[in-house]
């Protein structure tokens, strides 16, 4: 049995939660991964930490929290509804705000180790050259960290499409709004439609693969090419 329209629909909204997700997250990541390579505050172990919680922390603790303080009487429920935004929870902007904050130790850590194995004497050669710290960064940081930004945007993407716990305590199970890949496979299992949860963990396992195989082959010519 082939995919239907619903299934299709939970494709497309995955692809779309997970490519916001991504570009949000290396524009929200790149600062913050820079700040913690250079840093030598003592708040880099805190916030470092703090970043890395989703590492260890079960999905559905995350989710719980972040839809408490999404709900009416949270902190950020109540800054949306001043703004006239309305309550983020069972939304896809919900969605996307659980995914970020999800999968954000997955795109900083790689994108802090490239920052942290640059070293100093290129951005001292920069210096010298009279550089700004601002081209600096475009023209010498960015180039020498290109590695961690395709590692970094590959594994944010993967992950955010592998999500289950988050996205259902935030969004819930609705058709075309909500429902991503992996709550429709959790459909088709509770309603015993295996053909169909065959077809969409299938192309879950075969995406996944996928990805670690241009991850893991991206790294080997790196290392054959230093």
């Amino acid at each position: 049995m082939m995919l239907d329209s619903v299934d299709l629909a939970a494709i497309w909204l995955t692809f779309k939660l997970a490519s916001i997700t991504t570009v949000l997250l290396l524009l929200l990541g790149t600062p913050l991964a820079w700040w913690l390579a250079r840093t030598r505050s003592p708040l880099k172990g805190p916030i470092g930490a703090v970043v890395a919680l989703p590492l260890v922390l079960p999905p559905t603790v995350l989710g719980f929290y972040l839809l408490v303080a999404m709900g009416p009487n949270g902190l950020l429920g109540q800054l949306t509804q001043n703004l006239g935004l309305g309550l983020l929870p069972f939304t896809f902007a919900g969605l996307v705000v659980g995914s970020v904050l999800y999968s954000m130790p997955f795109v900083v850590q790689p994108l802090q180790n490239a920052f942290e194995a640059i070293g100093e004497r290129p951005l001292e050669a920069a210096a010298t050259l009279r550089a700004s710290p601002w081209d600096c960064f475009l023209s010498v940081v960015l180039p020498l960290a290109r590695p961690g930004f395709v590692t970094a945007s590959i594994l944010g993407f993967a992950h955010t499409v592998g999500e289950f716990g988050v996205v259902l305590m935030i969004g819930g199970n609705i058709p075309e709004k909500t429902r991503v890949v992996s709550v429709q496979i959790y459909d088709h299992v509770e309603a015993m439609e295996y053909a169909q949860a065959h077809w969409l963990a299938g192309g879950m396992l075969l995406f996944s693969f996928i990805v670690l195989l241009v991850l893991y082959s991206s790294r080997f010519k790196q290392g054959w090419r230093g």
